[in-house]
């Protein structure tokens, strides 16, 4: 596993010197967001038009800036890579969205936790940076339970709501945990990359489980506590 070659979508991974100067041309990619951008500024009203164009800014971010390339070298620029999708650009969309009659809330949040896991387990992630299929899989999977999490947190009672954010606040931080406390690399693609930017694979893994288990995790519970506050309004402050 050391030695394989691995082509993930994002290209070779840089080195510091010529990270900068990676941006992805890929103009499927590009035509597909400037698309959806405007559609979304075409079709939307109101501050829907703004959290369109917010998302899609957020998505390019993720997939065209040097961060794309990035991700190909350093574990921990992956999980910043993925965290961009599930707690910046998924809400965004999710706010866009029409409220959900029926949120299934429990579904969603298992749903997204599953997705989650199951793309960080070792085996899984390097066949996602092996093959480009693979690699979009991943990332719509992703983003995909990521929108209909934040949709039906956004739909849900208020109890509902905060029982399903402190899940998957625990849920994160678990999976970071595991990852810092490994004790050993996890992650092949990445054995050979992470020298370069003076860390070694162990060390960037840490990284990223900390990113997981500390500030990730607080991104929930920030909206939780939000809720919370919600929750303990006035009766009639709350309706206003």
């Amino acid at each position: 596993m050391v030695d394989a070659v691995w082509t993930p979508y994002c290209g070779p991974a840089p080195d510091p010197a010529e990270a900068l100067s990676r941006w992805n041309g890929d103009p499927v990619l590009w035509a597909v967001l400037t698309a959806a951008t405007v559609a979304g500024l075409v079709l939307l009203r109101g501050p829907e038009k703004g959290r369109c164009a917010a998302a899609m800014a957020v998505l390019a971010i993720g997939f065209i800036s040097p961060l794309c390339a990035l991700s190909s070298a350093l574990f921990t620029a992956r999980t910043l890579h993925h965290l961009l999708l599930v707690l910046a650009a998924a809400p965004l969309l999710a706010l866009c969205l029409p409220r959900l009659k029926r949120p299934r809330l429990a579904a969603a949040t298992a749903v997204q936790a599953v997705v989650f896991w199951a793309w960080h387990a070792p085996g899984l992630y390097a066949q996602a940076l092996s093959h480009d299929g693979i690699y979009w899989l991943m990332q719509i999977s992703i983003l995909g339970s990521a929108v209909w999490f934040w949709a039906a947190v956004r739909s849900a009672r208020g109890h509902a709501a905060v029982a399903a954010l402190l899940a998957a606040m625990l849920l994160m931080g678990l999976l970071g945990a595991l990852i810092v406390f490994a004790g050993q690399p996890l992650y092949a693609p990445h054995f050979a990359s992470t020298l370069a930017w003076n860390m070694t694979p162990l060390e960037d893994q840490q990284a990223a489980g900390l990113i997981m288990w500390a500030p990730a995790a607080a991104a929930y519970l920030l909206v939780a506590l939000w809720r919370i506050h919600g929750l303990l309004k006035p009766a009639g402050e709350a309706a206003a």
